[in-house]
């Protein structure tokens, strides 16, 4: 078995994306997967499993939509693939409360990638590796252009966002199960 991270887009602990945490992790064990861990009410899971990714994704989409009633985007990836990500981050050293890192569904045609990157994002950074998105902000994440919607919007991809710290917080829970 292997530890899986577990990201669900727009996920909120209120209003119409609502799935709360604890019913969750309940639904997610009895649905078959092990030591089911949250890392705050934001959409951020942990579990063990034998299932590659897509499963992992299809699954957890099932028992929400079964359970919530919600349509949400989810992305799975093993612990490892976010260890990589970070050893990848092309603003090594940056501030890493400026640093986000949005989470693609699937590598994006380089073509899209191109286009979006020959906008410039100044003041901000933006980069692009493979299914990983890495946004240096200048100022604050609210004042950016690249956020996670007109990212999705400009790559043709799903996607989802998270800072540094939830990042390496959820990397340090996974190396601990």
């Amino acid at each position: 078995m292997q530890t899986t991270i577990i990201l669900l887009r727009g996920v909120m602990p209120t209003g119409k994306n609502k799935v709360l945490m604890a019913p969750l992790r309940a639904a997610l064990e009895r649905a078959g997967l092990d030591n089911v861990r949250a890392y705050i009410q934001s959409g951020n899971v942990l579990a063990s499993t034998r299932l590659g990714g897509s499963a992992v994704e299809t699954l957890v989409h099932g028992v929400i939509k079964d359970t919530f009633g919600g349509d949400i985007k989810v992305l799975a990836r093993p612990v490892r693939y976010f260890e990589r990500a970070l050893e990848r981050n092309p603003y090594q050293g940056a501030d890493p409360a400026r640093l986000y890192f949005t989470l693609l569904a699937d590598r994006p045609q380089d073509e899209l990638v191109a286009s979006f990157l020959a906008l410039g994002h100044e003041p901000d950074q933006v980069s692009v590796i493979e299914d990983m998105a890495y946004v240096l902000c200048a100022t604050k994440y609210s004042d950016l252009r690249a956020n996670n919607n007109f990212i999705e919007r400009r790559l043709k991809v799903p996607a989802t966002t998270r800072n540094f710290n939830t990042i390496s917080k959820l990397i340090e829970l996974g190396r601990a199960a």
